[in-house]
């Protein structure tokens, strides 16, 4: 859990990096970008600090998980602002739903380690809910061919988190 959760946060941190280099400098959407991104560095230092912590394997894709970020954050946002954004949608619709599955999953263990990462959790999912809101709200549905675009980024994540919890 803890391994495919500090995948996902890599995979974030590279997209919001990818979409930075292309509109970084876009004075509406740029900062928010930004926002994001300090969010997903706080939550990939997190993992990081997590993984040793509970004797976890990090993932040995890391530098997969990296480059397939960028790519698809600045791919995304070479096609546009509305494009990024819908990127966005993709990816934190997966992620929340994948946190909202462990937190049902950790409801039924009970001592201390799991209640302080049932915590950490919940906090995430929430900035990933809210990260959904905001793409959703700078106009991630007006993206050019919406549907098929954040069916195959939705796909995508869905095979990442598989892909990480077999290897």
């Amino acid at each position: 859990m803890i391994r495919i959760d500090q995948a996902g946060e890599i995979g974030a941190n590279y997209i919001y990096k990818g979409q930075m280099a292309i509109l970084g400098n876009d004075k509406k959407v740029g900062p928010i970008i930004q926002e994001m991104w300090e969010q997903e560095k706080y939550h990939l230092k997190t993992f990081d600090e997590i993984i040793p912590r509970y004797r976890v394997r990090p993932t040995f894709l890391r530098p997969v998980w990296e480059a397939a970020g960028f790519i698809l954050g600045a791919g995304t946002a070479m096609m546009g602002k509305e494009a990024a954004m819908a990127c966005t949608e993709a990816v934190e619709t997966v992620i929340g739903e994948h946190y909202n599955d462990q937190l049902r999953e950790l409801l039924h263990i009970e001592n201390d380690d799991v209640s302080e990462l049932r915590k950490v959790i919940k906090q995430f999912r929430d900035d990933e809910l809210h990260h959904l809101d905001t793409a959703v709200d700078l106009d991630a549905q007006k993206a050019p061919f919406h549907g098929i675009l954040t069916s195959i980024i939705h796909n995508g994540c869905k095979a990442a988190i598989w892909i990480t919890s077999r290897i």
